[in-house]
C-alpha cells in the first residue's frame, strides 16, 4: 500500500478477519489485516470442520448467516484449490434426538433419518445427510490468496488498543476471537478449548458427528489423505499445549466407531480456542472517530456462519 493508510483495518486473521477482509478488498476497498498469528496458527486452522447446524444466537440472524454461508461454500466445493468439498456422512446421538429440526436443515436436501442398522452400537439415534466439509489449512490459504490477488496487505502485528486501531484508520474490523477479551474488554466472550487429532486417512470417505452435552465426542473429518479426529469443548482454558489423555479419549472413542483407526498413524495434535459468548457480537461502535465492526463470538459456528457474517460486516464497514 506503500505507506498510505488502509481504508479499512481488519485485526485478526481466522476464517472471520480473512474472509470479511477478502469481501471487501474485492469490493476495492484498501485492506489491511494486523494479527498476532497467521492464518495458519488460528484456532480456525484447527477446526474439523463442517457446515451444519448451528448454536450461536440470536437465532434469527445466525440462521440467515447460516444459510448464506452454505450457498457459498457449495460454489466453492466446485472449485478445484479451495479445500471445501461435499461429502456423505452421519450424525448421530446416544440420547432420543428431538423431532423438531433446526430451520437450517431444510438445506440438507438429502437429509433422512438413519435405519438401526446404520448407526454404531450404544447409539439411538441419528441422520444421514450430505454438506460441505472444509480442509481448514488448505482453505485459510485459499482465502489469503484471494485476499492478496485483491490487493490486500497482511502483516504480524499486533494491534495493542482500539484507539491504536482508530488512530491508523477510520475503519476498522475486529475479527480477534477471545482476543476481543483485551482488545475491547469483553469479559463476555470465553475461551472453550477444542482439540483434535489428525490421522493419516485409512480410506475413510464419510464423516461422523457424535451429538454430546458432556463435553466430549466422537467425530471424524475426511479431507484427502487426512482425518481430522475430535472432539472436546473445555471451558475457561487458555492453555494450548494438546493433552495426551484428551488425545488418548479421541483416539479411543473413534476407534470404537471404526476399528480401522486403532492403528492409523498419528499425524499431529493440534489445540485451539473457540470464543463462547451469550450471542455473536456483529454490530458498529464509534470510538474516537473511527466506525468499529466488530464480528466475534462464533463460539464453534465460525466457519458455519463465517460468510453471512462478513457479508453484513462489509456491508456495516462500508455504510457510509
Amino acid at each position: 500500500m506503500n505507506g498510505r493508510s488502509p481504508r479499512v483495518l481488519v485485526i485478526g486473521a481466522g476464517v472471520s478477519g480473512l474472509t470479511t477482509a477478502v469481501l471487501l478488498a474485492e469490493r476495492g476497498c484498501q485492506v489491511r489485516i494486523r494479527t498476532t498469528e497467521y492464518p495458519g496458527e488460528t484456532t480456525s486452522a484447527v477446526a474439523g470442520a463442517i457446515w451444519g447446524p448451528i448454536s450461536s444466537g440470536p437465532r434469527d440472524r445466525t440462521v440467515a448467516w447460516a444459510r448464506r454461508s452454505h450457498g457459498r461454500f457449495l460454489g466453492l466445493a466446485n472449485e478445484p484449490g479451495t479445500g471445501v468439498h461435499l461429502a456423505l456422512g452421519t450424525v448421530a446421538s446416544r440420547e432420543p434426538i428431538a423431532a423438531t429440526r433446526p430451520e437450517e436443515t431444510r438445506l440438507m436436501t438429502d437429509l433422512r433419518a438413519c435405519e438401526p442398522g446404520e448407526l454404531p452400537h450404544g447409539f439411538t439415534a441419528g441422520a444421514r445427510a450430505t454438506l460441505p466439509l472444509i480442509d481448514m489449512p488448505r482453505y485459510l490459504d485459499y482465502l489469503t490468496r484471494r485476499f492478496r490477488e485483491a490487493g490486500g496487505e497482511l502483516l504480524r502485528s499486533q494491534v495493542p488498543s482500539l484507539s491504536d486501531a482508530a488512530g491508523e484508520s477510520r475503519i476498522v474490523v475486529n475479527c480477534t476471537g477471545v482476543g476481543a477479551r483485551e482488545l475491547v474488554g469483553d469479559a463476555g466472550v470465553l475461551p472453550v478449548l477444542g482439540q483434535h487429532v489428525v490421522v493419516e486417512n485409512p480410506g475413510i470417505a464419510e464423516y461422523f458427528v457424535e451429538l454430546s452435552e458432556s463435553g466430549r465426542w466422537a467425530s471424524y473429518m475426511p479431507h484427502g489423505d487426512r482425518l481430522v479426529l475430535g472432539g472436546v469443548a473445555v471451558p475457561y482454558a487458555w492453555d494450548r499445549v494438546p493433552d495426551r489423555e484428551i488425545t488418548a479419549g479421541i483416539l479411543r472413542r473413534c476407534a470404537e466407531i471404526r476399528p480401522e483407526l486403532r492403528d492409523a498413524p498419528v499425524r499431529e495434535e493440534i489445540v485451539g480456542l473457540r470464543p463462547r459468548s451469550e450471542s455473536v457480537r456483529l454490530k458498529v461502535e464509534h470510538y474516537e472517530g473511527a466506525r468499529i465492526v466488530h464480528n466475534y463470538g462464533h463460539g464453534g459456528d465460525g466457519v458455519a456462519v463465517s460468510w453471512g457474517c462478513a457479508h453484513e460486516a462489509a456491508e456495516l464497514a462500508t455504510d457510509e
